[in-house]
């Protein structure tokens, strides 16, 4: 495994960590006063189309997508320091780029399962970042971590289908400019369990399509996943070549989304870390207590050496993750996938702890980005489902190694 970086990841790290110095890190107090003078805490500021610009410009969108015919054709190895960097701002860099959940995983899905006409209504116009999409799996009334429990169907009626049940974390759908839901229910409840699902494209505004309300994150909108909606489908028809994949296909074209989906958000996770640690390594260099600097203080100075200690090992096992990938695909790479998902997300939220702890009051308000960075660490320890799921899993996989044959 050879971790070291290839000419164009460096030249495209440089040309990103320029961005965000110049860019992106000035955009963020004006992001924050756009959205309160919008009244709308889901409105798209105007700040963020103008990143997008100097981004596109710069030739740095859509970095995510290894399909040469769509994306940056960079490998998920390539990726991976990229995708860290965004992490630093996860409120601006990812939009800017084009590289924000839920839109990467749908364009991912979009472009390996859909068809030649759902590619050219939905996916162009995603990867030209004229639109945006949500991703409508989880649901109220069922246990989120068992995907296989949920009840939305999608029931064949001639010439279309029928959709009809209640989403609630339904990533991106509070964005103003989301324009398709991937619903994802069952067609056949009497089949194999995991063939009892499949996945539908149904566009916003089709008739019986109701957004209730939007879902806060610790108070926070989640505006780098374009918000969470809780949505009533009610009768919704559309046509059958709406429908992702063949039927039955729902659960194994979702398993495919989420793997790439785990794995940059780990990449971003790290990033958020360093830019944590780096935040207390000033503070506690300036920051005076009795007498001294807080980075004399011992237990600080424990702080700041574990912290590495943990981001350097989280960034290790994302490595190896995103190499596997690479060269044996998600099935073989999905050890790794479920590992960094428990691992990322804990260290994350580990480190930022931390540094707000260093900085007091100041740490818990709006004046730094470290609570809205606890906030997304900590929620990734539910979203792509939750440590214990993943905890499990890994666990059979590993006695599986260890159990008696026959």
């Amino acid at each position: 495994m050879d971790f070291g970086y290839d000419d164009r990841t460096r030249r495209l790290r440089a040309e990103l960590t320029d961005f965000l110095v110049e860019h992106v890190y000035p955009a963020e107090p004006v992001h924050a006063a756009q959205v309160a003078a919008a009244g709308d805490p889901w409105s798209r500021p105007p700040v963020l189309a103008e990143l997008s610009a100097q981004a596109r410009r710069r030739g740095l969108w859509n970095l995510f997508l290894p399909d040469r015919r769509y994306g940056a054709g960079l490998t998920t190895l390539q990726y991976a320091p990229l995708a860290e960097l965004t992490g630093r701002s996860p409120y601006l860099a990812p939009e800017a780029l084009n590289c924000a959940a839920p839109d990467t995983g749908n364009m991912e899905l979009l472009a390996e399962f859909g068809t030649a006409a759902q590619r050219e209504r939905w996916l162009l116009p995603l990867l030209a970042g004229e639109i945006r999409s949500a991703f409508c799996m989880t649901e109220p009334d069922v246990a989120s971590s068992d995907a296989t429990t949920i009840a939305t169907r999608i029931v064949r009626d001639g010439d279309g289908y029928v959709v009809t049940g209640r989403k609630w974390w339904s990533s991106g759908a509070m964005d103003p400019r989301c324009a398709v839901f991937v619903v994802m229910g069952k067609t056949d409840p009497d089949a194999e369990r995991h063939r009892q699902q499949s996945m539908i494209l149904v566009p916003r505004d089709t008739p019986g399509v109701t957004v209730r309300r939007g879902l806060t994150v610790f108070g926070y909108t989640d505006g780098p996943h374009g918000g969470h909606a809780e949505i009533d489908f009610t009768d919704v028809r559309v046509p059958a070549e709406n429908l992702v994949g063949a039927e039955g296909a729902g659960f194994a074209i979702a398993q495919a989304r989420l793997g790439p989906g785990r794995i940059h958000h780990c990449m971003r996770l790290i990033g958020m870390a360093e830019r944590a640690l780096e935040l207390l390594c000033r503070r506690v260099a300036e920051r005076v207590a009795f007498g001294r600097p807080l980075a004399e203080q011992g237990v600080v100075r424990e702080w700041i050496a574990e912290s590495r200690v943990r981001i350097e090992q989280a960034r290790l096992l994302v490595l190896k993750t995103a190499w596997l990938m690479d060269t044996v695909g998600n099935k073989g790479a999905h050890t790794e996938i479920q590992a960094i998902k428990i691992v990322t997300p804990a260290m994350a939220e580990w480190v930022i702890d931390k540094a707000i702890q260093a900085h007091g009051g100041a740490g818990v308000s709006q004046d730094t980005p470290l609570a809205g960075l606890w906030v997304q660490a900590r929620a990734l320890r539910l979203a792509d489902g939750p440590d214990e799921v993943h905890r499990a899993s890994l666990a059979r996989r590993e006695l599986r190694r260890w159990a008696t044959p026959g």
